[in-house]
């Protein structure tokens, strides 16, 4: 290596060995020390912090005091696609590579393959390892986070480093062995159980930034450039705190600036070339990592940029101290903030900046456009009803909402503010129909008196003219005797008139009376719809309360957790999921059942049997109390399912066998009954895919495999594939490729019952063949024919590849075409090339990388799905000839075969099973 390179700043990337500007910090002296005395060793911090360049560094003065260094980066063992014994056998393949060890891998893996992967990956170390190498060794494993990433518990596997010290007790060798692990994420998210974690033996170095005394290396290159170099490096430590990365970029800027006419103070250069219009000049990329690790969890986002917040609005009263939560230290591992005399603090001016308060404040908006009311409704201990939600803010929030992976404390304020708002509405009604109730009966009361009244008046005025003619005729009738009769028949008329009068003032005061009954009917129904309304808040107070408790054990489950298992990750956001989705059920009865069933689920994944049953029992009882007709209903149906899915599932777990499968039966028979209605692919359904399938495989684990029930478990088998099928077709359909993947991967394995274990080599292709034919179909149909087992067929066919030989029987010139293939289907890539490393698998697309390679530029790549980044190794029908895919042949082919690069392991290039049958 050059003089010119050994003086140059470089932040990207490790530092070599012999960098002149490596810095030497006191974890360089600590690090080594105790690696030197056989400690268990950990450097967990952010990114860009110099792990990698320590662990160079480190190796370099081990090795010159005679210890045996190993270095496994994590990043670079298939993670997608890795089975727990591939990886194992990864790791070990990686060890006989490093210490360059005299081991036929694939004689030793087969002569122990009755073992377990971790057993044999301690006899490995234990009986080879230790026996062949005589010296001190350290192991050195890098991306330790990347573990975080794979579908198999790996809690044994830190268990096992443990172990390796408990056992210097009783064998003295394995004081020669000791581990050093490197990575970004901290000892409680890397390992569940507690009691079995290493980081409580083990010695934690902590990376602090660049000191003023420790930086002469860096002072070295900008002296004869400034004629204070070490005001210059004062000014530099200054704005990035001491950050490796930051410090390192902004000399070499200060470099660059020293050949300038006018060259620009530190100051200047930092906001001109880091701080304006940051996102665009943030190359390589460092400050867009820690924005990204702040946002990527939306779920957790929130609690993070508050925190922040909160520790920027404290840092000069040091007000936050360092409490080891798990949003501490999610917000320490981003590198925004750092511990300092046990007080959080933000890290460097640069940071301060650049994620200042706007920064904050607009993030938050994006994560929650409620974001100034949540905030002081939170701090109010979840009492300021003035700062909930109402009218067209509730609804637009709502709408917000609706695709967002919402925390458990945003449910409830949602909750709290639709509840807040039905309260309100049936209040206003309520005194609505109060006001109307006093209006009819008011006038109710009017009309009554009103018409008696006039009908008093008419009749006093008809009496009154009746008696003056009646006297009138009396006094005159001597006078006018001819007359008199008349008068006297006309008297009487009146008289008549009068009565009818009379009768009709009646027949209207009961008119009024009735009007008045209509009033009080009328009274008795509000009444009653008041009644109405009470008990439908009654019941929406009961709803958002189940609702709050659920969404509360979602939280429960992540912060008990502490993993990012899919299993855990998955139970957590299937009850969010429920929770959200119950908001849109108006039965009372279905709604309470689907969250206690949630519930349910939630108390069984953290062990609280006891209660898991009281919620399944409450969620029995109110689908007891719920009518058929509402049972029998889309969303009654789907909730019944729910309901003994979950049953089942706590049968099982309390061994109650028979129970269980009654009510996996139940559900299943509810699936198979009723298939429009609870078809997955429609809008708003309750039930998911993995419901689906989760009833399926519940009652296939659960039936005893005799006469009686086989019958019934072939018909769930059948169901099973058929919804596989399913979930393919959808997924093609919807153009989702990458999950489209993943499916061909689950139904292969279905298929062939290699996830059982029991797949039979030797079985007819003619079993397998309709099924390979089928998925190549859909694949073909719904990709335009870009890709599919037929397109890659004629591809390998067409790259002079050969069909109808075992892999054994490979020669130079196969190896070749397959490397044709792979670079046609874009498996391969030439700029992947890594010229210093010499090795095929540098040529290496990965899964991840390649689908968004897909995704970016669709028209370019053809036969590259399906591949086997998901599909991985235990696709065991996907295989050359009679030998399995867990047997690799020798080094080199493992070597292959553990990057997704060879025939065996690529479902997307089918082995010779696939091959035989007519495409």
């Amino acid at each position: 290596m050059n003089e010119e390179y050994m003086n140059e700043y470089i932040f990207s990337g490790s530092l070599p060995e012999n960098a002149s500007t490596y810095v030497t910090r006191e974890a360089d002296d600590e690090l080594y020390e105790a690696l030197r005395q056989g400690k268990f060793c950990y450097v967990l911090n952010s990114r860009q912090t110099g792990k990698s360049s320590l662990r160079v560094r480190t190796m370099s003065r081990l090795s010159e005091a005679g210890v045996e260094c190993a270095s496994i980066d994590l990043s670079s063992v298939s993670i997608q696609s890795a089975t727990q014994e591939n990886w194992y056998a990864d790791l070990i393949v990686k060890l006989i590579d490093s210490f360059d060890l005299k081991v036929d891998f694939q004689k030793w893996w087969e002569k122990n393959q009755l073992n377990s992967s971790l057993l044999r990956f301690g006899n490995f170390l234990e009986k080879k390892l230790l026996v062949e190498i005589r010296e001190n060794i350290v192991i050195f494993i890098d991306e330790i986070d990347s573990i975080l990433s794979l579908k198999f518990p790996t809690d044994d596997f830190f268990a096992f480093i443990r172990s390796c010290y408990n056992q210097r007790v009783d064998n003295p060798e394995y004081n020669r062995l000791t581990f050093c692990l490197l990575g970004v994420a901290s000892p409680n998210k890397l390992i569940e159980d507690k009691q079995r974690t290493p980081f409580n033996i083990g010695k934690a170095i902590s990376l602090k930034g660049f000191q003023l005394h420790e930086v002469y290396p860096l002072q070295r290159g900008l002296e004869g450039k400034f004629s204070n170099p070490q005001k210059v490096m004062q000014e530099i430590l200054y704005w990035t705190g001491g950050q490796p990365f930051l410090t390192q970029k902004l000399c070499q800027f200060m470099v660059e600036e020293s050949s300038k006419d006018n060259a620009r103070t530190v100051e200047q250069v930092v906001r001109s070339r880091i701080i304006e219009n940051w996102e665009s000049q943030d190359e390589p990329e460092h400050l867009r990592t820690i924005r990204d690790k702040i946002l990527k969890d939306e779920q957790r986002a929130g609690y993070l940029l508050e925190l922040y917040q909160q520790i920027r609005y404290s840092e000069e009263q040091a007000e936050v101290t360092a409490d080891d939560t798990l949003e501490q230290s999610e917000l320490q591992l981003s590198g925004l903030v750092v511990r300092q005399q046990n007080k959080l603090k933000v890290y460097n001016p640069i940071y301060k900046e650049i994620f200042d308060q706007n920064w904050i404040e607009t993030q938050l908006r994006n994560l929650r456009p409620y974001s100034e009311n949540f905030h002081f409704w939170v701090a109010s201990g979840e009492t300021d009803e003035s700062r909930l939600l109402r009218g067209l803010a509730l609804q637009e929030a709502e709408k917000w909402a609706k695709d967002k992976n919402l925390s458990y404390q945003d449910k409830q304020y949602l909750a709290a503010s639709k509840e807040k708002e039905i309260q309100e509405e049936i209040a206003a009604k309520e005194k609505e129909a109060a006001l109307e109730r006093e209006r009819k009966d008011r006038e109710a009361a009017e009309k009554r008196n009103r018409v008696l009244s006039e009908a008093n008046k008419k009749a006093q005025r008809r009496i009154s003219v009746g008696v003056i003619v009646l006297i009138v005729a009396v006094l005159g009738a001597g006078a006018v005797g001819i007359f008199s009769n008349l008068q006297i028949k006309e008297a009487n008329n009146k008289l008549k008139e009068t009565k009818t009068d009379l009768e009709q003032a009646k027949k209207n005061a009961k008119e009024a009376q009735k009007s008045e009954q209509s009033a009080k009917k009328n009274a008795k129904e509000a009444q009653k719809q008041a009644n109405t309304f009470q008990r439908k808040i009654k019941e929406t107070k009961e709803e958002v309360e189940a609702v709050r408790q659920l969404n509360k054990l979602a939280g429960q489950l992540q912060k008990e957790s502490n993993s990012d298992l899919e299993e855990i990750t998955f139970d957590l956001n299937e009850a969010l999921r429920l929770s959200a989705l119950s908001l849109n059920i108006d039965n009372h009865q279905l709604k309470q059942a689907l969250v206690f069933a949630a519930k349910s689920e939630a108390y069984q994944q953290l062990k609280a049997t006891k209660k898991a049953k009281q919620q399944y029992e409450k969620s029995q009882n109110f689908l007891n109390e719920a009518n058929n007709k509402d049972l029998d209903n889309s969303q009654g149906l789907q909730i019944q399912i729910l309901f003994y899915k979950s049953k089942g599932s706590l049968l099982a777990q309390q061994k109650e066998t028979q129970k269980a499968i009654n009510s996996y039966t139940t559900a299943f028979n509810i699936l198979k009954n009723h298939k429009r209605e609870t078809d997955f692919t429609k809008q708003n359904q309750l039930l998911t895919p993995e419901n689906i399938e989760s009833v399926h495989r519940g009652l296939i684990d659960l039936l005893d495999k005799d006469n009686v029930k086989r019958g019934l478990i072939k018909e769930v088998e059948e169901s099973l594939t058929q919804h596989l099928y399913a979930q393919l077709k959808y997924y093609l359909s919807a153009k989702n490729l990458q999950e489209a993947n993943f499916q061909t991967y689950k139904l292969m394995l279905n298929i062939t019952k290699t996830e059982k274990g029991d797949l039979n080599y030797n079985r007819n292709n003619s079993f397998y063949c309709p099924h390979i034919r089928k998925i190549d179909q859909l694949w073909v149909a719904n990709t335009n024919k870009r890709f599919g087992f037929s397109v890659q067929k004629k591809i390998w066919i067409q790259t002079g590849n050969r069909l109808g030989i075992k892999l054994e029987q490979w020669n130079k010139k196969d190896y070749e075409n397959y490397k044709k293939f792979a670079f046609a289907v874009g498996w391969y890539d030439n700029n992947k090339r890594d010229a210093t490393q010499g090795s095929e698998r540098n040529y290496n697309v990965t899964y991840d990388e390649l689908m968004k390679r897909i995704k970016d530029n669709p028209d370019k790549y053809k036969g590259s799905l399906p591949h086997g980044g998901t599909l991985g190794v235990a696709l065991k029908i996907v295989r050359l000839g009679e030998i399995p895919l867990d047997k690799p042949f020798n080094k080199y082919t493992h070597g292959m075969q553990r990057h997704g690069m060879i025939v065996m392991q690529n479902a997307g290039l089918p082995g010779y099973l696939i091959y035989e049958c007519d495409l």
